[in-house]
């Protein structure tokens, strides 16, 4: 009995063959990654660009965002100082008023906020 391959129609092994065709294949899939890389690289680079594009500008809207808050905190900081020095002035002119007033919204603000 004969254990030995039979040859291919060219002259060589089968498994000869079947290295060649795998050759070939592997060969024209290196190929065809490298033709798709090839026109991805483009795509790529627009998409980089428009992201870092995108990320300046929500840089900027966040600086300028920043300096907004910053302008209204400043200006709320003045309002509330104001009211803090009136709200004094009224107390040294009038200490029984406020304190009728503290009693009154301490007792109204216990009755909101106490669990029934």
């Amino acid at each position: 009995m004969n254990l030995k391959a039979p040859e291919a129609t060219n002259g060589g092994t089968i498994q000869q063959s079947l290295e060649r065709g795998v050759d070939k294949a592997t060969a024209a899939a290196h190929e065809s990654v490298d033709s798709v890389s090839g026109a991805a690289h483009p795509a790529i680079d627009h998409m980089t660009t428009s992201a870092h594009a995108a990320v300046s500008r929500a840089g900027v809207v966040a600086g300028h965002a920043a300096e907004t808050a910053g302008g209204k905190g400043d200006q709320l900081n003045a309002a509330g100082q104001k009211l803090f020095e009136q709200a004094g002035g009224y107390v040294r002119e009038n200490p029984l008023a406020s304190l009728g007033i503290a009693v009154a919204a301490g007792y109204f603000l216990s009755r909101i906020l106490s669990p029934r």
